[in-house]
């Protein structure tokens, strides 16, 4: 109980009064809980969501606490519209105390249906943050596990390198090279918020316009959205309420800076119908990513590989049920397509349901490998929510028979940058200076930084 009750409050931050909105917004619908409860228990389980027999049942209690509240307010609705008809008649035939009984059994239901009205909207508004606080569904493909050790690697490729004796890891690099300068950020701002200089600035610029060139040429349609967004957009995407920690707050005008594009791109499509034939959508998007993610120390988190403020490139999709695995692959396919013309030795893992982001139905990641760290970096998350952000979105298309269904939505990174710029300046360097891959030199203007 304590569990439910502290997620309660954690909503009660961003609380949406079930009254004051435009539709129910389920995350999981009430019918997948109803219909299949163990399945959704099973679901979360794998997910390593807390108590998730307990939540499910308070779920389902409010769910038939709000359901019988309707039905008395209806039986009593009906009641009123049989008695309000007779008293006319009683009136006309002068049976002026039957007409004054009935009168006053009128006004006793509607006083009693205030009381309904309020056990109705309660139940509702608190299975509505209740609802807020559960986890996407995995699919059946994810595998068990809590951490990322438990994670599957699908795939290996890209070129190995050799690197000179006494290589340097990518900060030392961007010391020497003079392109990269995280203590004016400290000084500028604070730690996480590197300033980039001469050719490392350079090498940003290219690395953007080239994710965004790629995406183009692969059907994708490009947005330049806000980077700042409002408690419903947040909620949306599903990063409120769980990830408000993470997130920076502008308090005074209550918005947030955007942890990914993700969440300005997607929700252009709140609250909208598309038609079939439009299906599918496919954006992409350039912004500057803010996360304020726990400090601590390290090489793991030391440089780029850990930072507050990044660029990243980002692609969206809106898809039928029906086409959105074809979809999943196709951005796997494209994002790996990247990792090769950047000539960078990858690998691809299948997440496990522990280490899975809270919308997320399947995911899969893309790591780096940082020779000169001896360790893989995270660059990419690929990721299928089937119907759960749509659902939260309201983000529904008409089918050629007129029926209204929710889409699918996707996205993955391609790229995320900084320990893209990690791998290419560690994987690269050579005695003379830190050689550009060929897809990038037309970009760049310089085929070495020197």
């Amino acid at each position: 109980m304590y569990f439910i009750q502290r997620n309660l409050y954690l909503c009660k931050r961003f609380y949406i009064p079930f009254r004051n909105l435009t539709r129910h917004t389920d995350m999981l619908t009430i019918k997948q809980i109803t219909d299949d409860t163990e399945k959704v228990i099973r679901g979360l389980e794998k997910k390593h969501f807390e108590h998730a027999k307990e939540v499910i049942a308070k779920v389902i209690e409010l769910n038939d606490k709000r359901k019988a509240s309707q039905a008395l307010l209806d039986n009593n609705l009906a009641e009123i519209n049989t008695t309000s008809k007779t008293i006319g008649a009683l009136i006309k035939s002068r049976k002026k105390e039957e007409a004054e009984a009935a009168k006053a059994r009128v006004a006793e239901i509607k006083e009693a249906n205030k009381s309904l009205e309020e056990a109705k909207e309660g139940a509702a508004n608190e299975m509505q943050a209740l609802l807020y606080t559960i986890p996407n569904i995995p699919y059946d493909e994810v595998p068990e596990g809590k951490t990322a050790e438990d994670n599957v690697v699908v795939k290996m490729g890209g070129m190995e390198t050799e690197l000179p004796k006494n290589a340097l890891p990518h900060w030392e690099l961007a010391k020497k090279y003079d392109i990269i300068d995280f203590d004016l950020g400290v000084k500028i701002t604070g730690a996480g918020f590197p300033v980039y200089k001469g050719k490392g600035a350079r090498l940003q610029r290219a690395l953007i316009n080239f994710f965004l060139d790629e995406a183009r040429k692969a059907g994708y349609t490009e947005i330049m959205p806000p980077t700042v967004v409002n408690a419903a957009s947040g909620y949306g995407t599903g990063q409120l309420p769980d990830k408000e920690g993470q997130m920076y707050h502008c308090e005074v005008d209550d918005l947030y800076l955007i942890p990914t594009a993700e969440v300005p791109v997607t929700n252009i499509y709140r609250d909208v119908i598309l038609d079939e034939k439009d299906l599918p959508i496919k954006n992409c998007a350039y912004t500057e990513c803010f996360r304020r993610e726990a400090g601590s120390y390290g090489k793991e988190v030391r440089g780029l590989n850990r930072l507050h403020e990044f660029s990243k490139v980002e692609l969206v999709r809106i898809d039928k049920p029906e086409h959105s695995r074809q979809s999943h692959q196709e951005m796997l396919d494209h994002v790996e397509g990247l990792l090769k013309k950047l000539e960078l030795p990858y690998r691809i893992l299948r997440l496990c349901g522990g280490d899975m982001s809270f919308t997320s139905a399947i995911c899969y990641d893309f790591e780096v490998y940082s020779e000169a760290q001896q360790r893989w970096l995270e660059v990419s998350s690929v990721s299928n929510f089937d119907t759960y952000q749509a659902n939260r979105l309201k983000c529904r298309y008409r089918t050629a028979e007129k029926k209204t269904e929710l889409c699918h939505t996707l996205n993955g990174s391609a790229l995320a940058l900084p320990r893209i710029v990690a791998a290419l300046l560690e994987n690269n360097q050579t005695p003379e200076g830190i050689r550009i891959p060929k897809a990038l030199v037309p970009y760049c203007g310089f085929d070495m930084i020197d």
